[in-house]
């Protein structure tokens, strides 16, 4: 198989489909994952942040209304404030930031920007000292980096008035350190149930197509004309051990069909040998005078004898063929089985008095009325007398009934005789199949009267069974009741 053919096999398409929904599931659940965390983180910081600049914020109106905002950085007798600050700040990994309305710094803790001049975004300032507040990711025109920020107004205790702003600020990565341990677990999970899913459909994949691989390899060999092939069988009870199941059935029927041709062409090939061979030894004889003249008449009737055989034989080859094409279920009508019962029988008196045979007849007077060919049934009837007849003892006696079963009538013939061994009873309806005894009794078979009895019951749906024990040996074969079919 070459690479294109084996990237585009059923393997292959399954493995990728379920490691695509795979694949696809994680990165849907990984997306509502990470915006609802990052969400519920910010929010939560915002939260905090807000608290805590308010409560700055508080702090200050209340210190400011004993000690009034204005030294830098609350120098002096301010320091106090500071110590809140820092502790504040320490307390929370918060750095606040307290400017008055003039936008001038008057503390800080964050140290690094002591001394400094700042400059806030108009956008900020104005927007807090309007009396509202700010949230989001802002460098303040200080950090070299974005931090999350949050400003709310100072409001002087018992006026109202807003004489200054705090800022909240914190660094990014301490917004997002938490959010990262989730990506880094969800991360962990994903990869996990991804090699899980992988492996899990690796061997899904393979289960559900080494069983199509064997079939497509078996069904080659099948071509070159090997039907030992089997596909093996599992206990999974599913839709793919169904199908090796019946790829077996199908192999095992196929190489039955394959034996019986085999046999088939063997039997034809022997049984059309033997008077062809006769047919042209005495022919010869009689040609280059090897047969004396007196005798020419004796070997003309052998000729002719075995020139009817061979004709019988063909015949009877293309009934069987005519017989496995035809459709007996839409031609079959409604037909009294009791008359095509003493039918056949009148038309065997001559062989039946012939072997010196009594005849036993438990044929109804009223009709009987089944679906099926009249002419085909009759025939079956027939083939089985004749052969009953040839295999019974002579003087004993021949058997011919028809019971009612259900919704089916059930004809029998018996005969006495040589009992037949329950191995031989099913080849019996085989093809050019005959007994080792008749083979040597009965010169002019050609072993197709029981196939062609089989062949016509099958066509109609029917059954015929056979036993033989004590030597009595019995053919059952059953009818549809006309108006119950």
């Amino acid at each position: 198989m070459s690479g294109k053919s084996r990237f585009h096999s059923i393997y292959w398409r399954q493995f990728a489909l379920t490691a695509g929904m795979v694949l696809l599931t994680l990165l849907l659940l990984g997306t509502s994952f990470f915006t609802l965390t990052y969400t519920y983180i910010m929010s939560e910081k915002k939260e905090e942040l807000q608290e805590k600049a308010v409560m700055m914020a508080e702090l200050t109106a209340t210190y400011s209304r004993d000690y009034p905002l204005y030294t830098p950085f609350f120098g002096g007798e301010n320091q106090g404030m500071r110590i809140i600050a820092q502790v504040a700040s320490s307390l929370s990994d918060i750095d606040f930031l307290i400017w008055d309305t003039q936008t001038n710094t008057l503390l800080t803790t964050d140290t690094g920007l002591e001394g400094q001049e700042v400059s806030l975004p108009a956008r900020i300032t104005d927007k807090v000292l309007a009396g509202g507040s700010y949230a989001g990711m802002t460098s303040l025109n200080i950090y070299p980096n974005s931090r999350y920020v949050v400003a709310v107004p100072i409001y002087t205790v018992g006026h109202g008035s807003i004489q200054g702003m705090v800022l909240a600020v914190t660094e990014a990565q301490s917004l997002t350190g938490m959010w990262r341990g989730f990506l880094g677990i969800f991360a962990m999970t994903s990869i996990t149930v991804l090699l899980i899913a992988f492996v899990a459909s690796s061997i899904t994949a393979m289960q559900q197509t080494k069983p199509i691989q064997e079939m497509a390899a078996a069904t080659r060999r099948f071509a070159e004309g090997n039907f030992d092939a089997r596909v093996q069988t599992t206990d999974r009870d599913d839709e793919v051990e169904e199908l090796a199941e019946a790829f077996n059935a199908m192999a095992e029927s196929l190489q039955q069909t394959e034996r019986q041709r085999r046999e088939f062409i063997a039997n034809i090939s022997h049984e059309l040998k033997t008077p062809m061979t006769t047919i042209t030894g005495y022919a010869d004889g009689i040609l280059d005078g090897t047969i004396p003249p007196e005798r020419e008449g004796q070997y003309l009737r052998i000729i002719s004898d075995e020139s009817r055989r061979l004709s019988r034989l063909v015949r009877r080859m293309l009934e069987v063929s005519q017989l496995q094409s035809m459709d007996l279920l839409r031609e079959k009508g409604a037909f009294d089985l009791c008359e095509s019962m003493r039918r056949a029988l009148i038309s065997m008196e001559l062989k039946i008095t012939d072997r010196g045979l009594d005849v036993e007849a438990d044929i109804p007077e009223e009709s009987v009325l089944v679906l099926g060919d009249n002419d085909l049934i009759t025939q079956v009837i027939y083939n089985l007398l004749e052969n009953a007849a040839k295999f019974a003892t002579p003087g004993s006696a021949l058997y011919l009934g028809l019971s009612l079963r259900g919704e089916k009538a059930e004809v029998t013939v018996r005969n006495h005789g040589a009992t037949i061994d329950p191995e031989e009873l099913p080849r019996l309806f085989e093809r050019f199949h005959k007994s080792d005894k008749s083979r040597s009794e009965d010169k002019d078979g050609v072993g197709l009267g029981l196939y062609i009895v089989k062949t016509i019951l099958e066509q109609h749906r029917e059954h015929i069974y056979a036993a033989s024990e004590d030597g009595v040996t019995t053919f059952t074969f059953t009818m549809t009741l006309a108006g119950s079919g």
